[in-house]
């Protein structure tokens, strides 16, 4: 039998690992073993903090659901989230950069007509935000679907919420021929991410801003084209600099243009003053 220290531990269990029959299994288990033990010696984890993380992450399995992914958060606020990003849409420099998805995304949103409201009567400033989806030459993509999605006026997203009975702010678009589409709700606002989870008392521990730029999200999964999660970020809106997730691109910052009461990029007319968000979004084929 042999014996286990502390010096012959790491490799013992990277050995074990190494026989997991899949090959990348493999190299990430193994990898994963050597980092936390590393991390492990290089901070002198005591058994007491070992035990307070295991009971943070039981806590933040323990919150998530269908709508809530703390696991997620977790992820964004410690960078993880928008590293793996940036490491896997290696793009062209002319198509739109990818950010994070982001906790709060729900599949199955309602389609949509060319500049249909999203928000359906909820409170806010409108917005109309229009523009093209277009390929790396600048051909239309017409027929691209497109999932989009944002908080409220309270900065509160519909998986926040408890039972909902229709979609609150989400929905699915399709670019018309031209490539075009247009997308109604309201202005969004900086917000909030939630406090009350095992990630928001972590952060509370820090001088780290918790809070989030105002945005709006968007998700293409277009066949042929390399997929894309992204947001568009409204000019001048605080927390551009210190966005707790790290989501901001200088690419994705739009200006919001106020408007006055009257025709609407959609066709149709407003009554009360709105705002106007022009966007065109490029994609990159799939190889």
């Amino acid at each position: 039998m042999q014996l286990v220290t502390e010096d012959n531990i790491t490799e013992l269990a990277v050995e074990r690992w190494a026989t997991a029959r899949d090959p990348r299994t493999a190299e990430v288990m193994t990898a994963l073993v050597r980092h936390l033990h590393d991390f492990a010696r290089e901070v002198r984890l005591t058994e007491a903090e070992w035990m307070a993380a295991v009971q943070w992450l039981t806590r933040t399995g323990q919150i998530s659901d269908a709508k809530r992914e703390e696991f997620i958060l977790a992820s964004d606020v410690l960078g993880l989230s928008m590293l793996v990003v940036q490491m896997n849409h290696r793009l062209d420099p002319r198509a739109t950069p990818a950010t994070v998805l982001g906790p709060f995304f729900i599949e199955g949103s309602p389609q949509l007509p060319y500049g249909g409201d999203m928000s359906d009567g909820l409170d806010g400033v409108p917005l109309y935000v229009h523009g093209t989806v277009r390929d790396l030459d600048g051909d239309p993509v017409p027929g691209a679907t497109f999932d989009v999605w944002q908080a409220d006026d309270e900065g509160v997203y519909e998986a926040q919420l408890g039972e909902v009975d229709e979609a609150r702010l989400r929905g699915k678009y399709t670019t018309r021929e031209d490539g075009g589409y247009c997308v109604r709700s309201i202005a969004p606002k900086g917000y909030t991410i939630p406090m009350d989870g095992p990630v928001g008392e972590l952060i509370s521990q820090t001088a780290i801003s918790h809070y989030r730029p105002a945005h709006i999200h968007f998700l293409f999964a277009v066949p042929g084209y390399e997929p894309l999660i992204t947001h568009l970020f409204q000019e001048g809106a605080e927390y551009l600099d210190t966005d707790v997730v790290f989501g901001t691109k200088q690419e994705l910052v739009v200006r919001f243009e106020q408007r006055e009461p009257g025709p609407t990029p959609d066709g149709g007319r407003s009554d009360v003053p709105w705002v106007e968000a022009r966007y065109d979004f490029v994609l990159q084929r799939a190889e």
